[in-house]
C-alpha cells in the first residue's frame, strides 16, 4: 500500500512541477524511480496519464480524473496520520453570470461557507467571461459551449433561449405561430454590446434567422422582461430566467416548436493545476446541487 501511495505522490509531483527532474528534487527520489512508478500506475489503470514532450508534460483526460481523486486520497491519508480531521481552508474565487449567479450560485455558496467555516470566498458576477488565469478565478459557471483547451468543464444542466410575452399583450395582438409571424409584432431586443438585430430559430432541422428592427432595445435582460410583462411586446430570455414567471402565468412561452438547441450549463476550472481541497469540495457539492435545479423545461 505504501508503494502505491508513493506512486500517486510521484504522479502528482510530476504534474505539479511540470517534469520528472523537478518532481524528483521535490520528493528526494531518483528520476528512474519516478518513471517506474508512473509506468506501474499506468499499467494497473490501463490508461496513459501524461503526454510527454522533450520540454514538458501534460495530463490526459484519465490523468486529470486520477489527479483529483489522488489528491483526496493523499489528503485523507495525511490527516489520518496527523490525527486531525482535514479541514479545508483558504480563499475561493468564483465567477458567474449576473442573473444566474445571483439567483443560484449565491445561495449555494452561502450554504457551502456555512458547512466549511475555514473557507472564505469572493463571488464576481459578470456577463463577460473572465480570464480564469489572469483574473485569478478558481471556478466559473458558464452558459454555452466552452472551447478553450486550457479549461476543464463539468456539465450540470442546460438552458434554452425562449420567447415570451404577457397574456395581456397576446390578447391584444394575437400569438405568433411561426417565426415569420413576428413581423407584425412589437419586439424587445436585449444586447449589452453592438450585435446584429436578429433572433435564431430551428425549423425543419435547419437554422432560421429572423432579422428585424426592434421596437425597443435594452442593455439588460431584466429590463426587457419587465417591459414585456407590462404588455408592451415580445422578449427573449434564457429559460431559467423566466421559468417561474411562466409557471405563474405572468408570461406565455411562444414558438416552442421553433426554439434553437439547448445550451449547456457548466462548471469550469483551469486544467493542469493543483486543485486545492476547497475548490474540489466546491465543485463536488455545487455540481450535485445545481443538477437538482429545474434549469430547463
Amino acid at each position: 500500500m505504501t508503494d502505491r501511495l508513493e506512486e500517486l505522490e510521484g504522479f502528482l509531483a510530476i504534474l505539479d512541477t511540470g517534469g520528472f527532474t523537478a518532481a524528483a528534487r521535490r520528493l528526494g527520489r531518483s528520476g528512474p524511480a519516478l518513471t517506474r512508478g508512473l509506468q506501474a500506475l499506468e499499467a494497473r489503470l490501463g490508461a496513459r496519464l501524461l503526454e510527454r514532450t522533450t520540454r514538458s508534460v501534460h495530463p490526459t483526460e484519465a490523468g486529470l480524473r486520477l489527479a483529483a481523486e489522488a489528491r483526496e486520497v493523499l489528503a485523507h491519508y495525511r490527516a489520518a496520520l496527523s490525527g486531525k480531521e482535514d479541514q479545508p481552508e483558504g480563499l475561493l474565487r468564483i465567477t458567474a453570470p449576473v442573473i444566474f449567479g445571483g439567483r443560484h450560485i449565491a445561495p449555494l455558496l452561502a450554504g457551502f461557507l456555512a458547512r466549511h467555516p475555514g473557507i472564505r470566498a469572493e463571488l464576481t458576477l459578470s456577463d463577460r467571461n473572465l480570464d480564469m488565469i489572469e483574473d485569478g478565478q478558481d471556478v466559473a459557471l458558464r452558459i454555452g459551449q466552452v472551447t478553450q483547451a486550457s479549461l476543464h468543464t463539468r456539465r450540470v444542466g442546460e438552458v434554452r433561449r425562449v420567447l415570451v410575452a404577457s397574456p395581456a399583450y397576446l390578447a391584444a395582438h394575437g400569438e405568433p405561430l411561426t417565426p415569420a409571424d413576428l413581423a407584425g409584432h412589437s419586439l424587445i431586443f436585449t444586447a449589452s454590446r453592438p450585435v446584429p438585430r436578429e433572433w435564431r430559430f430551428r425549423q425543419k432541422g435547419r437554422e432560421v434567422v429572423h432579422r428585424f428592427t426592434p421596437r425597443l432595445t435594452v442593455t439588460h435582460v431584466e429590463a426587457g422582461l419587465a417591459i414585456a410583462a407590462a404588455g408592451h411586446g415580445i422578449a427573449t430570455a434564457l429559460s431559467y430566467q423566466v421559468l417561474e414567471d411562466i409557471a405563474r402565468g405572468r408570461f406565455t412561452r411562444l414558438l416552442r416548436d421553433f426554439e434553437p438547441p439547448a445550451m449547456p450549463v457548466q462548471l469550469v476550472w483551469p486544467r493542469g493545476q493543483h486543485l486545492p481541497r476547497r475548490v474540489a469540495l466546491f465543485l463536488e457539492e455545487t455540481e450535485a446541487e445545481l443538477k437538482e435545479l429545474p434549469l430547463i423545461r
